[in-house]
């Protein structure tokens, strides 16, 4: 009868160390799971991709009329409310760029704001048109006011995205 109880508890012992192994085991697989992301547009991958910080670097070197192709990781500080057509990512400094996509052909969701977002595509400097500015002041409920106080073209940083990859 000893050795029945002996034996039990050493297969006990075994078993609970075991277990033990396995959960450490699978905390370690959880930590190596890779970032998983929504695909919208041309299929891009999260490989070789700027940090915020150095896209702005890459912005402040553009001249007009220049272009720059770019991939690069931000948080989206705010969504067309329509359609989801453009987005506003954040940069350092306080600073932003607004975010259209490639010949209108696909939109992000409109709830996707504070989302971390991969983007790739063209880089470039834009003067944006009163009409324009307005038009997407109303597509981000502005008010009335702040609508009719736009009265001057203005210098802004663009890109059209050929892909998106929104973390999930």
């Amino acid at each position: 009868m000893r050795k029945i109880v002996f034996i039990l508890g050493l297969f006990l012992i075994f078993t609970a160390c075991k277990n033990e192994k396995s959960n450490k085991e699978d905390e370690v697989l959880a930590e190596a799971k890779p970032e998983t992301y929504n695909s919208f547009g041309a299929e891009i991958s999260d490989e070789n991709t700027l940090t915020k910080a150095e896209a702005l670097e890459k912005f402040n070197s553009l001249k007009p009329g220049d272009t720059l192709d770019l991939k690069f990781s931000s948080k989206i500080n705010s969504v067309c409310k329509m359609k989801g057509c453009w987005m506003i990512l954040e940069l350092p400094e306080e600073e932003e760029v607004r975010i259209t996509f490639k010949d209108y052909g696909f939109f992000v969701p409109k709830d996707s704001e504070n989302t971390e977002v991969i983007v790739e595509g063209k880089a470039f400097l834009n003067e944006m048109s009163v009409e324009d500015q307005k038009h997407y002041a109303e597509d981000e409920g502005k008010s009335e006011a702040e609508i009719e106080a736009i009265t001057s073209p203005q210098i802004t940083r663009a890109f059209i995205a050929e892909g998106v990859l929104l973390k999930e």
